[in-house]
């Protein structure tokens, strides 16, 4: 086997650090008498928006730099959240046969370990604080240490500092946004971090009106603008007070207007751009369930990020609410290992309230849409011919908080049906 010396990164554009990454990774290649591979983010960047320089033209800045080879990463980013994507990019440089990863950090190489530990510990990578220093370089370290117990075998970490000029760290949003506010044109600020190599190719795409990369607005704007609520319940990563705060928005004609919306709803910037990716791209929950599954069948996916664990911990909460806990505390008392004595319930049963007028027209085996109304009541939605039927959902308050956290959950897809029994129709609840 050829073993590789790997990067993992968006590269837009590459800057100076980026080209301090690449020399360390040729230093250690060179030595090795092996290549230095970057695995190269393709489509939607790691914090799930367009990129600003296409894959083309970031792989020739890359190779121009010093790589040797370009691995395309696709289909992760405009679906997945970082605690899903590392593990899964971690697992295919692995198994690529990569040995030493390069990356970049302001702190000490021991306190990112010793920050790391705690996190393999408990086998969760989702959640890591934002006040850890460089907390992602933490992430894939605590990954790269926990798939060692699948594989047999992990990456060495090479850890250089970040790039910075005159004392100033090299941010590649700076470098974005001051090119924009510049009319295309690449200010004298912004080309003392660049590498010539990078400066010529963003010219010549600049040249090409390749660069911005956007959205496709008429695509987001007219689903955020047309979709029913159970429509967008179903997209990956709304839960219900984004769906409400985009019913109550309506109509967009720009991205930030939606973004004011997403602000209303509690999203910070990088869960919107995660949000905004879905609805670009029609993802569904189903399919976020589906993708998460089938890498927990590789065993890439950690024990407590899996879908059974999800849904453990909602049935776990609305069990200890229940009680009398709030959901805060039943959440914490879940992450120190409490659990319920009782199985959840992947499958039961709702009430429905119907006006006689409306039974004729249903039969057994409908499908009912899930949502949730204006008032935050948890309802579905019948489509008999030439007519809708709209219904709340009579529950139990253990199974209505049960299905309320499941619906915020963003990810736990969630089918309905009608059914019949002796009192008169059921609504047949099936999660996942």
């Amino acid at each position: 086997m050829n073993f590789l010396i790997g990067i993992s990164a968006d590269f837009d554009p590459v800057h100076l650090g980026h080209v301090d990454l690449i020399q360390k990774a040729r230093e250690v290649a060179d030595a090795k008498g092996t290549e230095v591979v970057i695995y190269l983010n393709k489509g939607y960047s790691a914090n799930h928006a367009p990129f600003f320089a296409s894959f083309e033209a970031r792989s020739r800045m890359a190779l121009e730099a010093g790589a040797n080879r370009i691995v395309p990463i696709e289909g992760l980013h405009h679906r997945l959240t970082m605690a899903y994507t590392v593990p899964i990019r971690i697992a295919m440089m692995i198994q690529d046969g990569v040995t030493d990863y390069v990356d970049a950090a302001e702190v000490n190489p021991k306190k990112i370990k010793r920050y790391a530990s705690g996190f393999i510990k408990k086998g969760i990578f989702s959640g890591i604080p934002r006040s850890l220093p460089n907390r992602n370089v933490i992430r894939w370290y605590a990954v790269n240490e926990f798939l060692y117990q699948r594989f047999g075998k992990k990456m060495k970490f090479h850890f250089i500092q970040e790039g910075k000029v005159d004392g100033e760290k090299i941010s590649g949003r700076l470098i974005r946004r001051e090119i924009l506010e510049n009319n295309l044109q690449i200010p004298g600020s912004v080309n003392k971090v660049l590498p010539e190599s990078t400066v010529r190719i963003l010219e010549e795409e600049i040249e090409k009106g390749e660069i911005p990369g956007t959205r496709n607005l008429d695509v987001l704007l007219k689903r955020l603008n047309t979709s029913s609520r159970h429509q967008l319940l179903n997209t990956a990563h709304l839960n219900a007070a984004a769906v409400e705060h985009i019913i109550q928005g309506r109509w967009y004609q720009a991205e930030n207007q939606v973004w004011a919306s997403l602000r209303q709803a509690g999203y910070g910037p990088v869960l919107s751009r995660l949000a905004l990716s879905c609805v670009e791209e029609d993802v569904t929950r189903k399919e976020i369930y589906e993708l998460i599954k089938n890498y927990e069948k590789q065993g890439i996916i950690p024990p407590d990020q899996t879908m059974e664990r999800v849904i453990e911990r909602d049935w776990y909460v609305a069990s200890m609410v229940e009680k009398g806990l709030t959901s805060s505390e039943a959440h914490e008392k879940f992450q120190e290992g409490s659990r319920t004595r009782d199985e959840p319930l992947y499958s039961f049963d709702a009430g429905l309230h119907l006006r006689s007028f409306e039974l004729s027209s249903l039969n057994e085996g409908m499908e009912a849409h899930l949502y949730v109304d204006k008032r935050g009541v948890l309802a579905c939605e019948l489509k008999p011919p030439g007519r809708k039927v709209k219904s709340p959902l009579k529950l139990p308050g253990k199974m209505a908080t049960y299905l309320r956290l499941l619906v915020d959950s963003q990810i736990i897809p969630l089918q309905g049906e009608l059914v019949k029994r002796k009192r008169g129709f059921r609504i047949r609840l099936k999660v996942g």
